[in-house]
């Protein structure tokens, strides 16, 4: 392998100029807020929801803050109270144990694979002592997700899937995040969307959305929301349902629109760049019969 590469992996590409000319439009009308809409008008972050929920497959989208802002959504619409135990990977990311802290739950840690994903095994062994998995897909990996739903349906475990890494990934054809109850998703600055900080909520589930639409901070304005469950499900949840402000604004839904549009042509581009990395690494690697992770390759290709 002879060429060398000087750049950055974690430099992102500009907003495109589809966003920014929405984002100048936002901030000339002064209304960021959500809920600030003149006479007939959608606003962006509802019409966000709506495109994100096609996209998805899902009934319902939530625009929010963060990713880690859905995955503590989730779990109280979900109605874990404190001290309940959750069952999460071991291997993830501080936001989700985080998460789940911040409901004043409990950690439960499953073991991963040296794929990167949950340990199947470890699961259906610690199947019985909670009643939510918080599932992270890290790095672009997911699990066998038909054998990880089996377990869970079986155990009566509802799964918030955590999306950051997988947004546009699919397990046999159907997308990360609607395996589960619910699917959580990040657009941080790093994430396969850019708005600086801002995720999602998905479900199809009508009363965890209602739950979620009052806890991200919806005062009584449900229908400005882009897809809604019926008036009657509100009714019934939020006299028992806190808000925990933490709504999407105007200029992050502008900026996320257009890229919406383009996901999946971003996804065939990463994973022919995530190629390209491999190859060459995996190319070096045999070159050298010493070099520490040969052995390693070997050994996985013997066992497949």
């Amino acid at each position: 392998m002879t060429e060398v590469f000087r750049g950055t992996f974690t430099q992102q590409e500009p907003i495109p100029e589809e966003g920014i000319a929405a984002a100048l439009d936002v901030l000339r009308s002064g209304r960021l807020h959500r809920y600030n809409l003149a006479p007939d008008e959608a606003g962006e972050v509802a019409l966000l929801e709506r495109e994100f929920a096609a996209h998805t497959g899902a009934r319902h989208a939530l625009a929010v803050t963060s990713g880690g802002y859905a995955l503590a959504t989730a779990l109280r619409a979900l109605g874990v109270k404190p001290g309940e135990p959750v069952l999460t990977n071991a291997f993830t990311l501080a936001p989700v144990p985080g998460a789940i802290a911040s409901a004043g739950a409990v950690p439960v840690y499953v073991g991963v694979t040296e794929g990167l994903t949950i340990d199947l095994d470890d699961l259906a062994a610690k199947a019985g002592q909670a009643r939510v998995l918080m599932l992270s897909h890290m790095r672009g990996h997911l699990a066998d997700m038909d054998r990880l739903m089996a377990i869970c349906d079986a155990a009566g475990i509802a799964v918030i899937e955590d999306c950051a890494h997988t947004m546009g990934a699919a397990w046999r054809g159907i997308p990360s995040g609607r395996w589960g109850k619910v699917g959580c998703y990040s657009t941080q600055t790093y994430k396969h969307m850019n708005s600086g900080e801002g995720g999602f909520l998905i479900t199809d589930d009508d009363e965890v959305m209602a739950r979620s639409v009052i806890l991200s901070g919806s005062y009584m304005l449900y229908a400005r929301h882009g897809t809604v469950p019926p008036e009657e499900v509100f009714e019934r949840v939020k006299y028992d349902t806190p808000n925990v402000s933490g709504r999407m604004d105007h200029l992050r839904a502008a900026i996320l629109r257009p890229q919406l549009r383009v996901l999946d042509r971003q996804c065939e581009k990463w994973n022919a760049r995530y190629r390209v990395v491999e190859t060459g690494l995996t190319d070096q690697v045999l070159d050298d019969p010493q070099h520490p992770y040969t052995q390693l390759l070997v050994s996985s290709v013997l066992q497949a």
